[in-house]
């Protein structure tokens, strides 16, 4: 009995190990100086957004903490903080699991006044992923819906300071 319990324990461990891994040395990175950028994402509402023709700024949280750093700053600015200053926030959840981001981010993220687009399927987020650092708030810099510059960012200062700024 011992072994068909083992032997299932190991069936499942090499089920759970996919080859289909998020190998994103394969895939073009989106974030990339010089590339256009073609943005059609649901906010935290299921509302497809597209880029603006204002947007001057995507922010990218494509961390749990990242996230979080942007949305506390967020939540004490007026709702239309972002719009005001040409801004899009981006966030990543793909990597939570389907139950946990239904039952528990998604509805979280409805509290916020203020647009949260959303990124949750993993094959969509990896290209944003690719050649980032992915623990840092990414801003890409649009102007005529091409990326001009990158930027890293890791506190609310620096968030607040770089939308701010013309």
């Amino acid at each position: 009995m011992k072994k068909i319990v083992l032997a299932a324990l190991l069936a499942l461990l090499f089920v759970g190990c996919s080859s289909k891994n998020e190998d994103s040395s394969a895939v073009e990175p989106k974030l990339v100086v010089g590339k256009e950028i073609n943005l059609k994402l649901n906010d935290q509402f299921e509302t497809p957004h597209t880029l603006n023709a204002e947007t001057q700024k995507l922010i990218f949280a494509l961390s749990k903490d990242t996230a979080h750093v942007c949305n506390d700053f967020f939540v004490t600015q007026t709702p239309t903080y972002l719009s005001e200053n040409n801004t899009q926030f981006i966030a990543d959840v793909s990597a939570a699991p389907s139950l946990i981001r239904s039952m528990f981010i998604m509805p979280g993220l409805k509290d916020f006044k203020h647009t949260v687009l959303i990124l949750d399927d993993k094959e969509v987020a990896v290209p944003y992923r690719s050649g980032v650092d992915v623990q840092k708030i990414i801003v890409a810099y649009i102007e005529d819906g091409k990326i001009t510059s990158l930027k890293t960012l890791s506190t609310p200062q620096e968030l607040q300071a770089t939308i701010e700024a013309e």
